[in-house]
């Protein structure tokens, strides 16, 4: 645990050396609405698998694939039996970027339907993806790339990663475009990645100072925490326009906010969360039981029995238990006054969801 306790002291002073408002440029904190991603989904059939295969009996969807595909190919398989342990079948997915066109490459992800083992060294076979309309948009096939793997002896197995799903690396060439009326529209609408209102008043600010400058008006305002809507300026094309908006640096901001994982013991804390004036104690009680039965054995030519007399030690430890005051007016002082109390990752996470529920942590407590 003490290399848990030094990556939390590290996170917390790195977080500490941040400053309150971070400047970032439009293009990283927002995204135009209009410019969006659409998820594709297809399934398909993973061949070449080396013994890793479905188990036809246990995946009967994967007979009646292999059987259709093999059909459509020519090939009569009517009553024939099917034993083959090198086919998987799968579901495809991936994501179509906006203003993709036709004949582009994508990225696509296969995840094991049935009960193969494996998909490492397979081959995706042709495979459409289609959007939440029906229509196809693209079609995947190529090799699937493995990261994870399992070796196998009879007595012990061993399992790095995943091995039931890959990804095919540009695998999919698309075949559809989704049309986009991006040139037509008369105003743009920015959308925040991490809604605040104090982020998107500064937006709406910066754009408008670069407007008022180059084309003499302000142009943007903040409809809430989450959208600026920017007019467009005549007689400009809209793909430079945007391209200015995008480079313009703005301050952001956000909520105080401590994240919480519990099954990792990771804490991760914002610049302005702060502690009012709280004493905090923490202590661990641990009970150790040891049994030690001592074995008596009778003389020799005598008529007595071997007889085990039972021994049992107990020991009561208390780890910790000091007071320790907790004042953080900012961070730096917040992070030293935990790491001076000297308690493990859990330890922390306690005592900060104790501090919450006494009222004296003015931020968010988000436990994952």
């Amino acid at each position: 645990m003490r290399w848990r306790a030094a990556a939390f002291a590290v996170v917390l002073a790195f977080a500490s050396a941040l400053p309150a408002g971070a400047a970032s440029r439009i293009k990283d904190i927002a995204s135009l609405q209009s410019a969006r991603q659409n998820q594709l989904i297809g399934y398909g059939l993973v061949i070449g698998l080396q013994g890793t295969g479905d188990s036809l009996r246990g995946s009967p969807f994967t007979e009646q694939s292999l059987r259709a595909m093999l059909e459509n190919l020519g090939i009569a398989t009517e009553g024939a039996a099917a034993r083959v342990n090198n086919v998987a079948a799968v579901i495809a997915t991936a994501d179509l970027p906006p203003f993709a066109s036709v004949g582009s490459r994508i990225d696509v992800s296969v995840s094991s339907l049935g009960d193969a083992t494996s998909l490492r060294g397979g081959i995706l076979v042709m495979t459409p993806l289609s959007a939440a309309d029906g229509e196809i948009y693209a079609v995947s096939q190529g090799s699937v790339v493995v990261s994870g793997f399992t070796a196998e002896g009879d007595a012990q197995t061993l399992t790095s990663g995943v091995t039931t799903t890959g990804r095919v690396p540009g695998g999919a060439i698309i075949e559809r475009e989704i049309p986009m009326r991006f040139t037509d529209t008369g105003h743009l609408i920015f959308q925040l990645r991490n809604p605040d209102f104090s982020t998107a008043v500064s937006v709406a600010d910066a754009i408008n100072r670069h407007t008022g400058k180059r084309y003499g008006g302000m142009l943007a305002s903040a409809n809430d925490s989450t959208t600026v809507r920017v007019a467009r300026p005549k007689n400009v094309a809209l793909p430079r326009f945007v391209a200015e908006i995008e480079r313009l640096v703005v301050e952001t901001d956000a909520p105080a906010r401590v994240v919480v994982n519990e099954r990792t013991g990771t804490i991760v804390m914002g610049h302005d969360v702060r502690i009012s004036k709280v004493a905090v104690s923490h202590g661990t009680l641990t009970i150790r039981v040891n049994e030690s039965p001592i074995i008596s054995q009778p003389l020799p030519f005598s008529d007595g029995v071997t007889a085990v007399e039972p021994l049992t030690d107990i020991t009561a430890m208390t780890e910790g238990g000091q007071v320790a005051i907790l004042n953080g007016p900012n961070l730096q002082t917040l992070v030293a006054g935990l790491n001076s109390i000297g308690v493990r990752p859990d330890g922390i996470i306690a005592i900060l969801q104790g501090i919450k529920s006494a009222g004296a942590l003015q931020a968010e407590l988000v436990l994952q």
